[in-house]
C-alpha cells in the first residue's frame, strides 16, 4: 500500500504563486504521479502528470505554461509549482499515484491523497 500526503495549499491573490508538495510512503512503486483538482459542484479534473523518470510531463490546457510538475524519486515526492494563478484555479488539489503510464482520467490512478485547498481571490 501507498499513502500520499499533500502540503502547501493556501490562499493567494490573482497572479500569485503557490507550490504544492506530495510525499509518498509505504510499499509499492508508483510509476506515474499526478495532480487533479476538484472545485465545489464540479467533477475531479486532471491538472498534470509526470512519468517515473520525469522525462515525460503532461498538462491540462488550462494550466499549460503556468504550472510545472516535478518529482524527486529519492525523496518520494512530487511537486506542483503554480504561477499566474487565477480565481478559476480555486479547488481542492489532490495528489495521485498510478502503476500505469501517465493518463488524465481519475480511474487510471490507484492512490490518492486527502487533498489540499487552494483559493485564489480576485
Amino acid at each position: 500500500q501507498v499513502q500520499l500526503v499533500e502540503s502547501g495549499g493556501g490562499s493567494v491573490q490573482t497572479g500569485g504563486s503557490l507550490r504544492l508538495s506530495c510525499e509518498a510512503s509505504g510499499t509499492g512503486r508508483i510509476y506515474t504521479k499526478g495532480w487533479f483538482r476538484q472545485a465545489p459542484g464540479a467533477e475531479r479534473e486532471f491538472v498534470a502528470a509526470i512519468s517515473w523518470s520525469g522525462a515525460n510531463t503532461f498538462y491540462a490546457d488550462s494550466v499549460k505554461g503556468r504550472f510545472t510538475i516535478s518529482r524527486d524519486n529519492a525523496k518520494n515526492t512530487v511537486s506542483l509549482q503554480m504561477s499566474s494563478l487565477k480565481p478559476e484555479d480555486t479547488a481542492v488539489y489532490y495528489c495521485a499515484g498510478s502503476e500505469r503510464a501517465p493518463g488524465n482520467r481519475p480511474y487510471e490512478y490507484r492512490y490518492w491523497g486527502q487533498g489540499t485547498q487552494v483559493t485564489v481571490s480576485s
